[in-house]
């Protein structure tokens, strides 16, 4: 790692514990950070990015004796997971220590807890000496950011400071897991395909639909949207909207013959993985062009297709309630 970005990350673990908000690179996304156990803190990134409150958060650590520090183990197979996936893009959600306060956890007796696959961050919550609260590093409800122009664009001088570590490698958020006893269930999709998780630990239950009162980030109604008005590319919406400005975005090609005035390809080669990683930084593209709408191509439902099109569901389901 360069001397300057260790600087830099001095820099921002002071600002963490001062008590201040610093934005950082993840592997997933850029993750808007604060002293996970000062509430006061915590509190900050609700008002910054207009979050409700009981939407919980996650804690971010550094390493394995961290966890014990802020949850409990109630099941052996949180050991196998971890063994097998972190550090990367898995959360637990555990039954939490005392120390652990409740703005954090939305007031729940559980907190979501996973160690960052990014040399930056890991490195930021040691220097810091405290687990970070971090969402991603965005406006409620809005694209999630994958560089740091992306977290400046929402926020400008609204935090202290944004770390800058490039692109993020894996593009959508971490996979959420509830761990109670023997009982496992997924509560969100994400970086980690269910298919690789079962491999580990066998059968999960599937999450459960949409409330109110989430128990895991990410499982409002909707989410993850552009302000440009996006949905699925079907052949009813493309004559619906032919005689406007339509952005387009396909996984591995346009089969539409439909000229359109952008069009995006995530991955040529038909990876969900490199689909994945340009999903949020093509929505960010497109959302800048002032288009009257964005159409998107739907994905396979499998492996990591899965959690791609909860994230299109969610920035969709926006347009569609209105």
């Amino acid at each position: 790692m360069k001397e300057q970005i260790r600087d830099q990350i001095k820099s921002a673990a002071a600002i963490i514990r001062g008590g201040g908000l610093v934005a950082f690179p993840t592997e997933t996304v850029y993750g808007l950070g604060a002293d996970g156990l000062n509430p006061v803190a915590v509190a900050k990134i609700f008002e910054v990015k207009n979050r409700p409150t009981f939407n919980p958060l996650i804690l971010h650590i550094e390493n394995k004796d961290r966890l014990y520090t802020v949850c409990e183990i109630p099941s052996e197979k949180v050991n196998d997971l971890i063994e097998e996936f972190w550090p990367g893009p898995l959360t637990l959600v555990l039954p939490k220590k005392p120390n652990v306060p409740e703005i954090v956890t939305g007031g729940l007796n559980t907190v979501a807890v996973r160690m960052p696959d990014n040399l930056i961050a890991l490195e930021l919550i040691k220097e810091s000496g405290t687990p970070i609260a971090a969402p991603s590093a965005n406006l409620f409800g809005q694209l999630s950011p994958t560089r740091a122009g992306h977290v400046q664009k929402q926020f400008g001088d609204k935090i202290d400071m944004i770390l800058d570590g490039g692109k993020c490698s894996v593009g959508i958020e971490s996979t959420i897991l509830l761990i109670e006893q023997e009982e496992i269930t997924l509560l969100r999709p994400g970086g980690i395909p269910l298919e690789s998780i079962r491999e580990v630990i066998g059968e999960i239950k599937l999450y459960p639909k949409k409330s109110d009162r989430p128990n895991a980030p990410g499982q409002l109604a909707f989410h993850y949207s552009p302000q440009t008005p996006i949905l699925m590319l079907t052949v009813e919406n493309i004559e619906k909207y032919k005689d406007e400005k339509i952005g387009a975005i396909f996984f591995k090609g346009n089969d539409s013959k439909f000229n359109f005035i952008k069009e995006i390809i995530l991955s040529p080669a038909g990876s969900l993985s490199e689909a994945a990683a340009n999903l949020f930084s093509t929505l960010h593209k497109l959302d800048d062009l002032q288009l009257d709408c964005i159409l998107i191509e739907p994905f396979p439902q499998e492996g990591l297709g899965v959690a791609l099109m909860d994230r299109i569901q969610k920035a969709v389901a926006k347009y569609e309630m209105s």
